[in-house]
């Protein structure tokens, strides 16, 4: 059983900002002005990390207004996190049947 990881979600959460981002918004909706409050980020870099974050799939806009709201997109989340647990379920059968490749 081959296991792989989404190595592109990987890379757009491997940003530490980004990471900051969407660990704000599994707590809550928020809009720009809310996460540069919570974040301490210029405006635009922070929408420019948003930007990569809406292209993959992770958050949903709202517009509000003159305002425009992130929300998590939890069925991506959920989706790496099964991922993950298909690999640490691969790596754990490994461990117990002592696979190994033999060498030539």
């Amino acid at each position: 059983m081959m296991t792989s990881v989404d190595t592109d979600l990987i890379r757009v959460l491997a940003d530490p900002l980004r990471l900051r981002i969407v660990t704000l918004l599994a707590q809550e909706t928020l809009c720009t002005t809310h996460l540069v409050e919570e974040t301490g980020a210029k405006q635009t870099n922070l929408s420019n990390h948003l930007k990569v974050l809406r292209e993959a799939g992770v958050v949903e806009t709202e517009p509000c207004g003159r305002f425009i709201y992130y929300r998590l997109q939890p069925d991506v989340i959920a989706s790496l996190a099964g991922q993950f647990a298909d690999l640490a379920k691969a790596a754990r059968a490994t461990a117990e049947n002592n696979v190994k490749r033999s060498c030539p």
